[in-house]
This record gives C-alpha cells, sequence and structure tokens, in this order.
C-alpha cells in the first residue's frame, strides 16, 4: 500500500516525494542509504522508482515483497494515466491544455532541484567527502546539460571514476 501511495502523490516524478515518505515519515532509510540505493537504482534499466520498490520490498520480505512493490507501484498510476489518456486525446488541442503541461515542467525542474539540495549533506559521509562529491555533480550537469552528451557514457565515465576512486579510498 506504501507503494501506491507513493505513486500517487509523486505522479510525473517521484524524486521529491520518495525521499520525503522513506526517509523524513517512515523512516524505512537513513539520508545516506536513500542516496546509495537511488543512486542504484538509477543506473539499472528502467524507472528509477520501480527499481528502487523493488529493492526495499526484496530487502524487507524477499522476492514476494519485491513483486508487490512493483505490483503497488504501477497499479492506480496505470489506471490515471489510461483515464488521463482518453482526456487528453479529446482536448490536445486546447491551448489551455498546453499551457499547464508547460507549467508543469518548470514546477518538476523545481522539485528535482531541491531534492537536490537537500540531499548534498548525506554526502559529508561519502568516503569522496563533500568537494569532490560536488566536483562530480558538477562535472556530470556540465557533461548532460551544457554538452549534451548521452547519460549512458556519462555514467560510464564519471560514475566509472568515481565507483574507483571510493573503491579506493574503502579499500584497508
Amino acid at each position: 500500500m506504501s507503494m501506491t501511495i507513493l505513486a500517487l502523490q509523486g505522479f510525473g516524478g517521484v524524486l521529491a516525494v520518495v525521499q520525503r515518505e522513506l526517509v523524513e515519515k517512515k523512516r524505512w532509510l537513513t539520508r545516506e542509504e536513500f542516496v546509495e540505493e537511488w543512486a542504484v537504482a538509477q543506473i539499472l534499466p528502467g524507472p528509477n522508482v520501480v527499481n528502487l520498490a523493488l529493492m526495499l520490498g526484496d530487502r524487507y520480505f524477499g522476492l514476494r515483497g519485491g513483486l508487490v512493490a512493483v505490483a503497488g507501484i504501477f497499479a492506480a498510476p496505470l489506471a490515471l494515466v489510461l483515464i488521463a489518456g482518453v482526456f487528453y486525446v479529446h482536448y490536445a488541442g486546447h491551448p489551455a491544455l498546453a499551457g499547464a503541461l508547460r507549467g508543469m515542467g518548470a514546477v518538476a525542474a523545481g522539485l528535482i532541484a531541491a531534492v537536490g539540495l537537500k540531499l548534498l549533506g548525506a554526502l559529508r559521509l561519502h568516503p569522496l567527502g563533500l568537494p569532490l562529491s560536488i566536483v562530480f555533480a558538477v562535472l556530470c550537469f556540465i557533461a548532460v546539460a551544457i554538452l549534451r552528451w548521452p547519460l549512458v557514457w556519462v555514467l560510464l565515465g564519471l560514475g566509472g571514476v568515481a565507483c574507483v576512486l571510493t573503491w579506493r579510498k574503502l579499500k584497508p
């Protein structure tokens, strides 16, 4: 049920909602655990929140828990998307709808930025430290947003370097 509620609250973008629910309200994860789990969820194929739901469901309840968590993520939003699709087809040409959709894009970008700033404090405990973590974040932003490099290459390049550096710091 928790995953269905998460999916319905974060319709269209769940990072801010998932972080608030799982870390601040339910306390299923610490901020540091959330950052690590979300990082893994992002590099796996498929939607990030589905990957996270599968990992958390499996962690606490095994394979059945993972499958139920994924079903919870998909059930209600699927029904809403089908209903919204019917209405969109009917009203697609309406100028007010186009304006509303553009406005929602700006709100989504603001939510992502706010969560990024909120989770920045969790990087203080990362083995690379806060300054180097910020350098990687800035390099990633430049590569993807400004240079428009493909995300897969940025993840393999910068992510690979970050993983190697972290592994070296953790190595006894």
